[in-house]
């Protein structure tokens, strides 16, 4: 057993990756498959390479993974031509990892398009591969994709999708996965707490994310993402990335803010309450019990083996009995080491829901004068949702200022 890496955060237990990785060699002797392919490029939505390494693709640089039936990982990423590295499953950075090879491409210089597959394709045919599968292909690029199929074709090796098999391992957490995602919930807790601490008139909407990314990196939260913006009265306070986070606040405003990082080891939670810069008016009273009651008629059918395009169902339902438009969006979701995973409470999800998987609940209202969420993860038990995984109280927040 390699050493364990002093230079992670917070490294994955050697134990759980392989606790995965028998896994997702079961199912794949099921299916008769030689080897998956897998290549993410980003820390929000890259959680496959992730899940399988224990190491997260990040900056849109591609990392690629051939995961064999048998035997060592190889990877490739971000370095020099032709430089390889083998070590064989010694190096404690790089678990499971027995070779890493690499090369200078970018999305930005179309030229670069097909490096990676050429190298992914090399290592198939090393490893002598007939039956081979891809991971998440949606989140592959397109010159990888394209270049690995025609590869894959005329060596004629056999090509399918593996995405369903390994969503339906990953969705479900285990006991290590349950704590730390319920320590990251903690630590949006706290981010909350001190952020509205900082707030006050005079700050632009840009200062208070960057301040709520600070506190959660020194809790050890490595990415994510704090979007939002504020609004006088009468006017909504709608989501918007940082390009768009240059309002100042004042007093009477309100304030939407996302906390949507992940904490120590990758694993996401989100935490939104809305803030006001005072009191807040009638309707934001009003449009807060809704949402409360949204939230509760959610959680209330959140029960194993629930179907998530019912619940769906059920929900539009429920708004259309109170007068309220449909949801079109994304109701509630997983979250792991992807922001977003599945299950997806909506109408086209095939899956349904199980002990052990982390959802994030997020009903949303919005018109002319208002825009609110409340957003609150839980895990689901045997019998359903446990307890909030989130603590903060369930109220407004009204500084008074």
């Amino acid at each position: 057993m390699p050493p364990s890496d002093d230079r992670a955060c917070l490294p994955v237990p050697l134990e759980e990756l392989q606790r995965r990785w028998v896994a997702v060699r079961s199912a794949m002797r099921e299916r008769q498959l030689d080897a998956l392919v897998v290549q993410n490029s980003n820390d929000w939505l890259g959680g496959y390479v992730r899940w399988l390494t224990g190491s997260p693709a990040t900056n849109a640089y591609p990392r690629s993974l051939v995961f064999p039936l048998e035997g060592l990982m190889s990877t490739v990423g971000q370095g020099a031509f032709d430089s390889v590295l083998e070590p064989n499953g010694a190096d404690p950075a790089f678990p499971g990892v027995g070779r890493q090879l690499h090369t200078p491409s970018y999305v930005s210089a179309a030229g670069t398009a097909g490096y990676d597959a050429e190298l992914v394709l090399g290592e198939v045919s090393r490893l002598g591969c007939r039956r081979v599968a891809m991971v998440a292909p949606a989140a592959m690029y397109f010159g990888f994709g394209t270049r690995l199929a025609e590869g894959l074709r005329s060596a004629g090796i056999a090509a399918s999708d593996a995405t369903a098999f390994v969503d339906d391992l990953k969705a479900i957490k285990s006991p290590y996965e349950q704590q730390r995602i319920a320590a990251t919930a903690a630590m949006q807790d706290e981010v909350l707490r001190q952020v509205c601490r900082f707030i006050r008139p005079g700050l632009r909407e840009f200062e208070v994310a960057a301040y709520a990314q600070y506190i959660g990196q020194t809790l050890g939260s490595e990415q994510g993402i704090f979007i939002g913006s504020s609004a006088g009265p009468g006017q909504p306070a709608m989501f918007r990335p940082r390009s768009q986070q240059g309002r100042t606040l004042s007093r009477g405003d309100t304030l939407t803010l996302l906390i949507e990082n992940n904490g120590p080891g990758g694993y996401y939670t989100e935490l939104l309450r809305p803030i006001f810069l005072g009191r807040a008016a009638a309707e934001h009273r009003d449009a807060w019990a809704l949402l409360l009651e949204a939230q509760r008629f959610t959680l209330d059918r959140l029960k194993p083996g629930a179907a998530c395009r019912e619940i769906f169902a059920e929900y539009n339902a429920w708004l259309r009995a109170r007068g309220q438009g449909e949801e079109r969006r994304l109701h509630c979701h997983g979250q792991g080491y992807d922001m977003v995973e599945r299950p997806l409470v909506r109408h086209d999800e095939s899956m349904s829901l199980h002990p052990g998987m982390n959802i994030v609940v997020h009903p949303a209202c919005k018109s002319p004068g208002v825009f609110m969420t409340v957003v609150d993860n839980y895990l689901i038990g045997p019998a359903g949702p446990g307890e909030c995984l989130h603590h903060s109280p369930k109220t407004l927040i009204e500084l008074d200022l």
